[in-house]
């Protein structure tokens, strides 16, 4: 987190750029159509404005109410700062009357405006009581996420939610830095509680320069593409880090640390250099190191995985390519291979063939046009009326693939650990069994034909992943087995079936819930987050629902019937009636209205026109050639 220093050497947290700064607290920056919303008076507000004698007090008035309206805050100016504001109220609502003294109203009557506003809006001070609340509220919100601009919001929130006129900058800056250290001195206590000197041992180590680059350094590398050298780089930092990891996996459930600020705390390693994080506090370096080496084990995952579905996707986008291009060599050959059989027929009606010609003499003319195989594989297509299968094509280019996909994915598929839903899932059966017949680094097609978990394959799937030997019997085919099963495996992790636990973006849904311990608070959980609608049972809620749209219906329709909608037409025919949208010619014309009195003239005839006169075309130079098509 960025810190600044004010002139009295206190230090406070830079949340917001001067931008948005001025955005929140400055005094809004009316047009007219602004002024014209925001300094508009309704009943009750005409009725306060009575109150006040002086033009100047009731414009200044106005001026607090419109401001309020924007911001919901209070803003202390003299007249001549807002003078286009001031000409448009005094113009409005005070037939043009001139004020000569432009500078401030006095204190208690701008105190009795803004009790006026705040009751008149039902707003409240942020009062002792109130910035205490606040304050609580920082703290529980730095709980979840301790990113200061995540506590600004969720106080402004609050604030909004609370009617309350949100406090000075400097308030919400002292009060967010207080947060962040009462939250980091309530995790110090715990790492001190809680780590061994093993394990600080091993986050020291991390900050070492072991060889000319330090431990952190290399683990925040990331791999620059797909490659399998990069790729083993990052399995390689993974377990480097694998048993801090596990250690992180314990400890920081029980420091009741969130997603959100392990992230942000991960942030930080990445964000500082290793000669700042070594001069920080020494527990708040082992909780941002700790942090990070549980987020980077985590983006290890990612990355594994995001290789390992481009990988497949990869090999599967090349199969169907080359299934396509031998489909099309399939039929030119076949078309060329037919007029050859063509031939062969002829021989049957060649009136100059001897009749005592024998059926090898037959045979040896025929297969001198057509080779034997090819008539035959001819014949049986026009028999059988087989087509051209794609998809076996698609097998037979992934067995030509068998070594790199193997070389490329196997690694990635023994490191990550993928689960669904249901631990009987029959795909993850094929998982754990390739995963034991790598780890023992034997060949898959070893194993016998009953040893490998079936029931995934589907039926249609099964005349690809089989094929028959040499003895005409069906024989699972092992390296489109196991392609078929990383095929299944990227699907699955895509649609969100399959997931890793230590994964961020692959991750189950259910790892993203409260556990069930926090969920039986689930009452002041709820309260304490503004969300006690999901006490209510859905069918009530469902019901209110209902019935407020049935209302709004039945409002609209009143309103359109009745002709009150002045933007809908009702078009009666017999005992029908529809509605229609008026058409309304858009005012600001696209053309200048000279062009309206102009002849309208096509293109081609405006550019023949300007080519006789000036040739203008010859400077150009067709991007086809003369003869191109």
């Amino acid at each position: 987190m960025d810190i600044e220093k004010n002139t009295t050497n206190q230090k406070r947290l830079r949340i917001l750029n001067e931008d948005e700064i001025q955005t929140i607290y400055s005094i809004p920056n009316f047009t007219y159509e602004d002024r014209c919303q925001y300094f508009s008076l309704t009943q009750p507000e005409k009725e306060l404005l009575e109150t006040f004698r002086s033009v100047k007090s009731k414009a200044y008035f106005i001026l607090q109410l419109g401001y309020f309206k924007a911001k919901c805050l209070f803003f202390t100016f003299n007249l001549h700062e807002v003078a286009e504001d001031l000409r448009h109220i005094l113009k409005k609502h005070f037939n043009g009357s001139k004020i000569t003294d432009l500078s401030s109203i006095g204190k208690v009557t701008k105190l009795k405006q803004q009790h006026f506003i705040l009751e008149l809006f039902n707003y409240q001070n942020c009062d002792a009581e109130n910035r205490r609340l606040l304050e609580k509220k920082a703290r529980k919100s730095a709980t979840f996420c301790s990113k200061p601009i995540y506590i600004f919001r969720e106080m402004m929130n609050y604030l909004s939610e609370q009617r309350i006129i949100v406090p000075g900058y400097s308030f919400m800056q002292k009060t967010i830095g207080k947060a962040i250290t009462y939250e980091q001195n309530r995790l110090v206590t715990m790492l001190q509680n809680h780590l061994s000197p093993p394990t600080i041992k091993a986050l020291k180590r991390l900050l070492e320069d072991s060889s000319g680059l330090y431990e952190i350094t290399r683990l925040k590398h990331e791999p620059k593409d797909f490659s399998i050298a990069e790729i083993k780089k990052e399995m390689d930092r993974g377990k480097q880090i694998q048993n801090l990891y596990q250690l992180a996996q314990k400890l920081l459930p029980k420091f009741a640390i969130s997603n959100e600020s392990i992230k942000y705390y991960a942030s930080l390693v990445d964000y500082y250099s290793v000669y700042k994080l070594k001069r920080l506090n020494e527990w708040i370096g082992y909780l941002y190191l700790l942090c990070f080496i549980f987020h980077r084990y985590q983006r290890m995952h990612d990355n594994l995985i995001h290789t390992f579905t481009y990988r497949v996707r990869r090999y599967m986008d090349e199969a169907k390519s080359a299934g396509k291009e031998q489909v099309y060599k399939s039929h030119l050959e076949r078309n060329q291979n037919i007029k050859k059989v063509g031939e062969v027929l002829y021989i049957f009606t060649d009136d100059q063939i001897p009749v005592d010609a024998t059926f090898q003499e037959i045979q040896d003319r025929a297969f001198a046009i057509l080779e034997r195989p090819k008539l035959a594989a001819i014949a049986n297509q026009i028999v059988t009326n087989t087509k051209l299968d794609e998809v076996a094509f698609r097998w037979e280019y992934i067995d030509q693939l068998s070594h790199q996909f193997k070389r490329s994915l196997r690694p990635v598929f023994l490191m990550v650990d993928f689960l669904a839903a249901s631990a009987h899932d029959p795909l993850m059966e094929a998982v754990q069994f390739m995963k034991q017949v790598f780890m023992k680094n034997k060949p898959l097609g070893k194993y016998p034909f009953d040893a490998f978990p079936q029931q995934f394959i589907p039926d249609g799937m099964k005349r690809y992943i089989y094929q028959p030997n040499s003895l005409g019997q069906k024989v699972l085919q092992a390296d489109r087995y196991e392609f078929f099963v990383y095929q299944l495996l990227r699907n699955g992790l895509e649609a969100g079936d399959i997931f890793c636990r230590d994964s961020i973006r692959f991750r189950s849904f259910e790892d993203d819930l409260i556990s069930d311990l926090e969920w039986k608070q689930k009452e002041t959980l709820l309260a304490e987050n503004g969300l006690t609608i999901f006490n209510q049972p859905i069918q009530v809620h469902l019901a209110e629902l209902e019935k407020e749209l049935e209302t709004r219906i039945t409002k609209v329709n009143h309103h359109i019937t009745s002709g009150e909608n002045k933007y809908i037409q009702i078009k009666k025919s017999g005992s029908h009636s529809r509605w229609t949208l008026p058409y309304v010619r858009d005012s600001k014309s696209m053309n200048h209205p000279f062009f309206e009195t102009v002849k309208p003239v096509e293109i081609k005839n405006v550019l023949h026109y300007v080519n006789q006169r000036c040739q203008f075309l010859e400077a150009f130079e067709h991007i086809l050639g003369r003869y191109a098509k």
